[in-house]
């Protein structure tokens, strides 16, 4: 990694400078910098293999960069020595597949983080837990088994899971593309509410509806590089980058 400069004056949210990362002679990252302001949703779009997850698992260092600096508002997440469990405390991420404990009840996969990791008393934590299932429609559910519940209701339990820590950003790795299709719109509620509640997110999709009416900016990646970012309506209604008008008329 390169060396750690110092942090930004008026520090984002979230800052990416110089992201790089390869697999072997396989470069999927290329130069990546961009910034999420507190409060803003940023969309990442692009076609398949364009690096957008990748992208978004280095951002909470699932995946260790090669080259670049992360920032988390003034701590620099790829600094020598960074305390990476801590960093990741901080960050909420929801993937395409819920990663619920099947044994444990839609409560318990809510509070485990909150006293394993936090240290939280029982009581305590449930109490967030049930406040944060209620917030995505599912308070009745607690007591159920994730394999009681239909994969739209097991996905808002990982964004009640990941809410429950109280993150200052959250990450959603294609949240609804393992869902059937009549089961989108309820994930996509809750994250339209997060968007307008002001929760800073960074999310990849493949929902273009979502980007447009629920982004303040939108990226579109391709061969590993951010080759477009601007606001929804520019990117869909007057793109410049010719790729990106070619996927825009392959998806809309």
């Amino acid at each position: 990694m390169t060396p750690v400069t110092k942090a930004p004056v008026t520090p984002a949210a979230l800052q990416v400078t110089g992201l790089g990362k390869s697999y072997g002679q396989n470069t999927v990252l290329r130069d990546i910098t961009l910034g999420v302001q507190r409060g803003e949703t940023l969309c990442l779009i692009g076609p398949s293999g364009s690096g957008k997850s990748t992208l978004l698992k280095c951002l909470n260092l699932l995946e260790a960069p090669d080259t670049g600096e992360i920032w988390l508002g003034e701590t620099c997440l790829t600094a020598p020595g960074a305390d990476v469990d801590a960093a990741r405390a901080r960050i909420g991420m929801v993937f395409q597949h819920f990663n619920l404990f099947p044994h444990m009840s839609v409560e318990r996969n809510v509070t485990l983080a909150l006293t394993s990791v936090k240290g939280m008393g029982r009581e305590q934590a449930r109490q967030i837990a049930l406040r944060q299932l209620e917030g995505v429609g599912l308070a009745a559910f607690a007591d159920r088994r994730p394999a009681q519940l239909s994969g739209g209701q097991q996905q808002r339990v990982a964004i009640a899971r990941a809410l429950a820590m109280e993150p200052e950003l959250m990450l959603f790795d294609e949240a609804t593309s393992a869902l059937d299709p009549e089961l989108v719109k309820d994930v996509l509620a809750v994250m339209r509410d997060l968007a307008s509640g002001g929760m800073t997110m960074a999310v990849v999709t493949h929902e273009m509806g979502f980007a447009r009416e629920a982004a303040d900016r939108v990226a579109f990646m391709c061969d590993g590089r951010l080759a477009e970012i601007d606001t929804p309506d520019r990117i869909f209604e007057r793109a410049d980058h010719p790729r990106l008008r070619q996927f825009l008329s392959q998806v809309l």
